[in-house]
């Protein structure tokens, strides 16, 4: 393998799923997992066994609490995660915390000389985030152009989003054809300490209708 790709990888379904296609598509690639202070650290065991699953050249662990902010259900205890669907912007958006992620993978990347970070958002199913949406992801891309000794130089790393306009059943479907193990993945928003879920959050309702409709089995453990 010529090219390098930095992949972050949250231990969830689309993280997984986004590592297998960028392996797929020949890239060497560098698992890149962030200790933000999410509730659960079952989240960063599934990263460690979906990067030994699908055998990733090097994976490395932030540790960056942006939780201590607070703001978000996913990082402070004290707010619940909503077990109905809701309208706008949910609680369980984490302010910055794609924008912090791919700025750690830039960085990284810059360093490692590759070619491409790969990052599994999704502008069909998903929650109303709005750093999941291409606007973002193209103004970040622009913005590396002009940050990076690499882009300055003629060799910009491309942000790579191959999961974008994809529903969550075609992606289970994808990830399934490329051997992607979900059974190692946690998905869920407030998963157990053994990576069991909830079975009621919204990543949850949306992970389990796409095993339905890609007729795949769901291996997801829940409680």
């Amino acid at each position: 393998m010529s090219k390098k790709a930095v992949v972050l990888l949250s231990g969830g379904l689309d993280s997984a799923t986004a590592l297998a296609v960028a392996r797929n598509q020949g890239y060497e690639c560098y698992a890149l997992s962030v200790d933000y202070g999410q509730r659960h650290a079952s989240e960063l065991n599934a990263a460690r066994a979906v990067a030994a699953q699908l055998g990733v050249a090097g994976q490395r662990v932030v540790h960056l609490d942006i939780g201590q902010f607070g703001g978000s259900a996913l990082t402070d205890k004290d707010m619940a995660v909503p077990t109905a669907p809701s309208a706008g912007i949910p609680i369980t958006y984490v302010p910055a915390r794609n924008t912090v992620m791919l700025s750690l993978a830039l960085g990284w990347a810059e360093v490692l000389d590759a070619d491409a970070i790969f990052i599994g958002v999704n502008s069909v199913d998903y929650s109303g985030y709005p750093d999941c949406r291409p606007e973002f992801i193209a103004a970040f891309q622009r913005m590396a152009n002009l940050a990076t000794k690499r882009a300055v130089e003629g060799q910009p790393v491309t942000i790579e989003t191959p999961l974008m306009y994809l529903s969550k059943a075609e992606i289970v479907r994808l990830g399934s054809g490329l051997g992607v193990d979900y059974g190692l993945t946690v998905s869920c928003y407030q998963a157990d300490e053994q990576g069991r879920a909830c079975g009621v959050c919204d990543s949850c309702r949306f992970r389990r209708q796409g095993f339905i409709e890609a007729g795949v089995a769901d291996p997801t453990p829940y409680r």
